[in-house]
């Protein structure tokens, strides 16, 4: 099959178009071939190593991590799927590879696509829904009437967690530049600042969660937006004792980890708040829930720009130079 795969780590230059090996199918695993991927700053990390100690990929590897395609086979245990099936996800971390003809996927990391939605507005999806529901759903626990902080609401998990934060009833406030303003409130943003011209901490106070895909002095300002007992959530942020031991890091691993993230951790109790590092999971369970939110228009995909999938290493630059507008860019099969 063709694939996109790095070779070496570090920039551009280690990855190529190359014939790859088809993959093999587990007997819980289900053979989709993929119409689009989404292309995520993750993708940069991954390709430049700059995740080697919890990523601890075998190189060549297929890069990628967001899926939408047609089911063209399926494993002697799959009950979920049959041929022909469409359907989105981010395959677990371990098992990545979307930039390709073909993945062979878990069939409990696979969900059927919304059906609002094509095939590219599908793939843009996965890995940054998944983020935002475990953010604001499974650690944040929002409920309707509080107060929310999205970071970059017009960025590809901004403009996802905006409108999941609105449709679980809270209050939200967000970032963004001038030009992206209208489209951010048209997400449903309660509050917008104008990141170019306003400083976030003289406006904001109260907030119950705080979700930060920034990182540096963005995060350590947020924590000052919080009210007491008070959550911070980053997916950006320097990674925290919890997020060591869910890895089953070694000790020397958890001890760096702890380290990195003690002046955070430092600052948030100083304030009387929490902070969290946060590494989304794969699960198909959690996109079935995010699906019918789709379906009703509740969320609604924001997509940059569709590359075909010759261009791949084209759109990653996209990405990395910060060319997208707004939403997600995706590569997809002609």
């Amino acid at each position: 099959m063709k694939a996109f795969m790095v070779e070496k780590y570090g920039d551009q230059t280690g990855m190529r178009a190359a014939e790859a090996p088809d993959p093999q199918v587990g007997a819980d695993d289900v053979l989709v071939k993929i119409h689009a991927a989404g292309v995520n700053p993750l993708d940069m990390k991954i390709r430049n190593g700059d995740l080697k100690a919890i990523l601890p990929y075998r190189l060549p590897l297929v890069l990628g991590n967001d899926l939408a395609g047609t089911v063209v086979r399926v494993g002697s245990s799959v009950d979920r799927f049959a041929v022909g099936d469409e359907v989105y996800a981010r395959p677990d971390k371990d098992r990545i590879g979307t930039f390709a003809e073909l993945i062979a996927v878990h069939q409990d990391d696979l969900a059927p696509k919304p059906a609002t939605l094509t095939m590219a507005e599908a793939a843009s999806l996965p890995l940054v829904a998944l983020t935002a529901w475990q953010a604001l759903v499974e650690r944040a626990r929002v409920q309707p009437g509080q107060k929310v902080f999205i970071h970059a609401g017009a960025g590809g998990l901004g403009s996802i967690a905006v409108q999941l934060a609105k449709a679980l009833g809270a209050y939200v406030a967000t970032t963004a530049s001038t030009a992206k303003v209208d489209l951010v409130k048209g997400l449903g943003a309660d509050e917008v600042i104008d990141y170019r011209t306003q400083d976030f901490t003289e406006i904001l106070h109260g907030y119950d969660v705080v979700l930060d895909s920034l990182g540096g002095e963005d995060l350590a300002k947020s924590l000052r937006v919080l009210k007491p007992g008070g959550t911070a959530i980053s997916v950006a942020g320097p990674p925290d004792p919890a997020f060591a031991r869910e890895l089953g890091a070694n000790p020397i691993l958890r001890l760096a980890m702890s380290a990195l993230s003690f002046r955070t951790r430092r600052n948030a109790r100083r304030h009387g708040v929490r902070y969290s590092f946060l590494f989304m999971k794969a699960s198909g369970d959690q996109l079935r829930e995010l699906t019918p939110l789709i379906d009703a228009g509740k969320i609604r995909p924001v997509v940059d720009r569709v590359f075909p999938f010759e261009e791949t290493l084209q759109a990653m630059e996209h990405v990395e130079r910060g060319r997208a507008k707004a939403g997600k860019v995706v590569v997809a099969m002609t």
